[in-house]
């Protein structure tokens, strides 16, 4: 028996009605894989705790009992059962007042959006849709319960919400509740970071998350949560084509990005440095130094919205190097090939598949070879990857080897032998063990260096 089979039984047995609810009906009813399950019932939490035993839960967690939530595991398969609720906001507060209550349509009536406020009794499997959420799927829009400005000002965070499930189900935001989200869009202000976030990267990795990025801008929202790429509407790349703003070409490059977080992010970034360092060159636009720039901007964004440090590093990472992908030509050596891996490090392919999306010419012939460049990259990475460990390749001689030959202390003199012969290794001109062709080469560099810095003492002009 399923989960919510056995759940069914058991409190069916002991007198209480148990409904599926929210999302897991509507993913239902759209033939969409449900993730999470969430019931709702009458029955009170100590109530639930005692039957969802009975029903042979593994694991029981009471973290959100205090609003009436009892999370339990079985088998593996995890769910929520609340109890019915009626909340109510104080202004200015996120920290929902709850009170528990009997009705399920009063439960429903406090949800988000009409396609979220249907229910599914899992012992007869009826529908209860008092809000039209089902005449909404149909129409693929979504649309607040009751009065929108309510909603929204119960929890700000719904507006981003409404933005990101529209771009996970490809659905319209109908007008009037869009309208009160641009009216409503001032109270994110007290909304944590860590909370807008979350949803933020829950948007960037729907199906179209471009078309939440416009939503985002034009109801006022984007300026809030990320002011960096409100500048970007007002850059354009080629002065003969003023349609051609870096916004419209950020919007393409994201939607065509990988649904992987860090290559979503670094898509959504990648040219926030271009306003800063756009100059105007014979009538040509150029962009100096933009993936650097913008790999300080977009450490600043992912900070300001608390993601964790490994995200941060790897997104910053992935903007400052995404030009180098971008720069490949066919006449690359082994060498350069190998120097763009071992800088790229874990995220090569993130970098390559960022390169790929960054295509967005009008141009077909542009595209097809962009497109073959980027093939013709890809290739040689794996080619080379398959002969050796780009990451692991190294001087066959380390520092302690280097002060021991030539009996000198450690130093800043050290560096420039071991990337000397690093280069050689990564050019195919030195094996990565051959230790006594590495000390012969050693000798000569140091030997050019010193003759070289004589040279320049005795031309220095006396006085």
């Amino acid at each position: 028996m399923n989960l919510s089979g056995r759940l069914a039984r058991v409190f069916r047995q002991a007198g209480f009605d148990l409904y599926l609810v929210g999302g897991p009906v509507r993913d239902r009813m759209l033939g969409r894989p449900a993730h999470d399950l969430d019931f709702t019932t009458p029955a009170r939490p100590d109530r639930i705790k005692v039957l969802a035993r009975r029903a042979g839960a593994s694991s029981i967690y009471t973290v959100g009992e205090r609003f009436g939530t009892i999370g339990v595991v079985f088998d593996g398969a995890a769910a929520e059962i609340t109890t019915f609720r009626a909340e109510a906001y104080q202004p200015g507060s996120r920290k929902p007042q709850v009170r528990f209550g009997s009705s399920l349509t009063a439960d429903l009536g406090r949800r988000d959006f009409t396609i979220n406020a249907m229910a599914q009794d899992v012992h007869t499997g009826r529908i209860i849709d008092p809000h039209g959420g089902a005449a909404d799927l149909v129409a693929k829009r979504l649309r607040a319960v009751g009065a929108a400005d309510e909603r929204f000002d119960e929890d700000p965070l719904r507006i981003l919400r409404a933005v990101r499930l529209a771009a996970q189900l490809e659905f319209d935001v109908e007008p009037s509740t869009l309208a009160a989200a641009r009216r409503s869009a001032a109270q994110l202000q007290h909304v944590s970071a860590e909370r807008i976030g979350a949803e933020l990267q829950r948007t960037l990795l729907a199906p179209r998350p471009d078309r939440a990025l416009v939503t985002l801008l034009e109801i006022g929202v984007l300026g809030l949560v990320m002011p960096e790429l409100i500048p970007l509407q007002h850059t354009v790349q080629e002065e003969r084509r003023q349609h051609k703003d870096v916004f419209a070409h950020t919007a393409r490059v994201l939607a065509a990005a990988p649904r992987d977080p860090a290559t979503r992010w670094a898509a959504l970034l990648h040219d926030v440095g271009k306003p800063q360092t756009k100059s105007v060159r014979g009538g040509r636009v150029r962009f100096f130094g933009h993936e650097a720039v913008g790999a300080r901007i977009a450490e600043r964004v992912l900070q300001r919205l608390k993601f964790d440090r490994a995200l941060t590093r790897r997104v910053t990472r992935i903007v400052r190097l995404h030009m180098r992908a971008n720069a490949y030509e066919s006449d690359w050596t082994d060498g350069a090939v190998r120097r763009f891996m071992r800088e790229a490090g874990g995220d090569c392919q993130a970098l390559i598949a960022l390169s790929r999306a960054d295509i967005t010419s009008y141009r077909p012939a542009r595209i097809e070879a962009g497109l073959s460049r980027v093939a013709e990259l890809e290739a040689r990475c794996e080619r080379l990857l398959a002969e050796s460990d780009v990451a692991a390749l190294d001087s066959p001689l380390d520092g302690n080897d280097l002060m021991q030959m030539f009996d000198r202390p450690p130093g800043p003199w050290i560096k420039p032998i071991k990337r000397y012969l690093l280069d050689l290794v990564l050019d195919g001109e030195l094996e990565p063990d051959d230790v006594e062709r590495a000390r012969e080469l050693a000798q000569s560099f140091v030997a050019r260096h010193a003759e070289a810095a004589q040279s320049t003492m005795s031309e220095a002009p006396h006085g």
